[in-house]
């Protein structure tokens, strides 16, 4: 025993001398990614295309050991403005970023909101989806000529739902395909809903004839059978998916969505830049890259400045486009 004694202490300094070190050496302290205390907000109810993104981006980050015990929480409301205008009033918090895309963007706009994404602190633009066209399972359309064929003859009739406020990406994509089937886009009955969950119920008790939402939100429900895919909305069609772009189909639509990560105004530098390190981190893991193709959605990240000049861009053109259609 008197021997055992001192050898058990030299271990046990030593287990105290190199443990910080064995539990520094992640991919995530390295990089310097790690941001105890994070919190995802997102905008919009559960279920919808930035709860998906914001959820997913969380577990992927903890899986690739960048980060640790992200919360991630819903502050829905006025398609996006009721969570901007909270993430902008936490001036200079680090630990908070928040889930938004297009339309936040186009919130802003129809709901003259008074704090806009230029009050926000641009991190990153992470992905580029499709919209599709869908119908529940036993709607009489089976087809997207169908659809816009019954739509053309009493367009006030046919309810069509989406997951944002007017100017946002599921109320933009139904409006240029009623102006590319020659429908009026001021006789369209669009019908907003705050975010994909609460759309799909909706399209699932027959309360609207079609819905309009984003790919990633809908495949499980598309691969199930629940709800039936006339089309997509972009250049080409969807990988495991079985239904023509609105091009293929003689519609002059092509249209996608992006969404990506801003937070509070008034960080420093070296709390923004750690915001950035870690999304790029989660860019480049394997577990992003498989959800991202689980999700179907195509890689369009831009970090910083480069991301904050997109989003004013992104602001003239849906101006632009509401003007364009008259709306």
């Amino acid at each position: 025993m008197r021997l055992r004694t001192p050898l058990a202490l030299l271990g046990a300094a030593v287990l105290v001398l190199v443990g910080p070190a064995l539990f520094t050496t992640g991919s995530g302290s390295e990089s310097g990614t790690q941001i105890p205390g994070l919190r995802f907000m997102v905008p919009n109810s559960p279920g919808g295309g930035y709860d998906i993104t914001a959820r997913t981006a969380a577990k992927n980050a903890e899986d690739a050991g960048l980060t640790h015990s992200v919360e991630v929480f819903n502050l829905p409301g006025a398609g996006g403005t009721v969570g901007l205008s909270r993430l902008v009033s936490e001036h200079g918090n680090g630990k908070l970023a928040m889930s938004m895309g297009l339309g936040v963007v186009g919130a802003v706009r129809s709901n003259d909101a008074p704090k806009t994404l230029g009050d926000t602190t641009p991190i990153a633009r992470l992905t580029e989806e499709q919209d599709v066209v869908v119908v529940g399972k036993d709607s009489p359309y089976k087809t997207i000529d169908d659809l816009i064929g019954a739509w053309k003859e009493n367009p006030g009739k046919l309810p069509v739902g989406g997951g944002s406020s007017p100017g946002g990406p599921d109320h933009l994509a139904p409006m240029l395909m009623a102006r590319a089937a020659g429908i009026p886009p001021k006789e369209v009955n669009y019908i907003p809903f705050d975010g994909g969950g609460e759309l799909l119920a909706s399209i699932l008790g027959n309360k609207v004839a079609f819905g309009v939402s984003g790919v990633g939100e809908y495949l499980d429900q598309i691969r199930s059978g629940e709800l039936r895919l006339l089309a997509v909305t972009g250049p080409k069609r969807v990988a495991g998916l079985d239904a023509p772009t609105l091009q293929e189909a003689g519609y002059d639509v092509n249209f996608t969505n992006w969404r990506g990560i801003v937070a509070p105004p008034g960080l420093s530098e070296a709390e923004r830049d750690k915001l950035v390190r870690l999304l790029e981190g989660l860019h480049d893991s394997k577990e992003w890259r498989e959800s991202m193709k689980r999700n179907g959605w195509d890689d369009a990240f831009l970090t910083g400045e480069e991301f904050g000049t997109f989003l004013a861009a992104e602001d003239e053109r849906v101006v632009s486009v509401l003007k364009e259609l008259g709306l």
